[in-house]
């Protein structure tokens, strides 16, 4: 049996799992905390690479 892990801290995944959706993807998370973490890094990515607006 293959043994899942967290998508942000690598730790192995016990039920219940969080999912989290993050560029289409949907992956699963270990607690909140690292739920957290992926949205805050969707986020920054996110906002980065939208173009500067000129004033």
């Amino acid at each position: 049996m293959v043994e899942r892990t967290c998508a942000a801290c690598d730790c192995k995944l016990e039920d219940p799992v969080i999912t989290v959706k993050i560029g289409g993807k949907t992956v699963e998370v270990c607690c909140e905390e690292c739920a957290a973490t992926l949205r805050e890094a969707k986020t920054s990515v996110t906002a980065e690479s939208r173009p500067a607006q000129s004033l």
